[in-house]
């Protein structure tokens, strides 16, 4: 019997598996990987579980079509509900994927009821809502990924422009995910230095633009949505409760007054650590 705890990845789409693989490759805890579709997340444990002598970690990852194995979770991640297609907003997708979200919230809070849940469906900000309603938690135990990976896109553009390592470039990208996020560039160094003393501001503008649309192009660009930067933006999030670490990461998170916003779901920076994010 493992003694390590358990995190479970709801949805073994491309987000979650690379979620799942992510975690699996950390190899702090066990992970439960759900799915409605059958044989779907069993085959996908089973392919992640033989990384496990290449790259080096214990393969302990469990595939279900149930909620039974997911019980006594740390950390749910719910990826669960339809990618977007070319020409759809992550807006189109609000009634299809609130019944799943919902869902799949009675579900794993019957089962894990002290857990952290962790949205990543779209469209993030309403499925924030729409679990932590079902759920009836309060705000530190419901929030949603998305400027971790909105900043991972900028920081990928910022070292491009200025040949710089992706290690040295510090940006923090915050406000809502779709078109309205804020790239807040007087936050953007490289190595220290100031991002505005190294690249031009119409250089920045594109950055910035690119950034806003950066879901869109690959979605363009592979007729669904991205899933590597994604899943690995969620594991962050994971690391961060499990590991204890209190990072200080641009997340969705319901306000009650800060920043003078009142009972919405919004990008901002949010300490995670162990137990109640701040």
């Amino acid at each position: 019997m493992s003694e390590r705890r358990k995190v479970t990845v709801v949805g073994a789409g491309n987000v979650g598996a690379t979620c799942a693989q992510v975690l699996a490759v950390r190899d702090y805890a066990d992970v439960v990987l759900v799915d409605i579709i059958e044989n779907f997340p069993q085959g996908k444990a089973l392919d992640i579980n033989q990384m496990g002598p290449v790259l080096g970690f214990e393969p302990n990852i469990a595939g279900t079509n149930g909620y039974e194995e997911t019980a006594g979770s740390t950390v749910v991640v719910i990826t669960a509900g339809k990618p977007r297609s070319p020409g759809m907003s992550r807006d189109d997708l609000v009634t299809t994927n609130e019944a799943i979200v919902g869902s799949v919230t009675r579900e794993v809070v019957a089962q894990s009821p002290d857990a952290i849940l962790i949205i990543v469906s779209n469209p993030l900000d309403a499925m924030c809502h729409v679990a932590k309603n079902v759920s009836e938690w309060p705000k530190e135990r419901v929030f949603g990924q998305a400027g971790i990976l909105d900043t991972a896109r900028l920081r990928t553009f910022i070292a491009w422009e200025t040949g710089a390592s992706v290690k040295d470039v510090q940006a923090v990208v915050l406000g809502g995910h779709g078109d309205q996020m804020v790239s807040v560039i007087s936050a953007a160094t490289v190595g220290g230095v100031p991002l505005r003393k190294l690249v031009s501001e119409e250089k920045i503008a594109a950055m910035v633009e690119r950034t806003a649309k950066g879901g869109g192009e690959i979605v363009n660009l592979l007729g669904t949505s991205a899933w590597y930067a994604p899943g690995a933006a969620a594991a962050q999030m994971v690391d961060a409760v499990m590991l204890d670490e209190k990072r200080v990461l641009p997340c969705t998170a319901c306000l009650e007054g800060e920043y003078g916003v009142d009972g919405l779901y919004m990008g901002v920076p949010v300490k995670i650590g162990a137990g109640t994010p701040m």
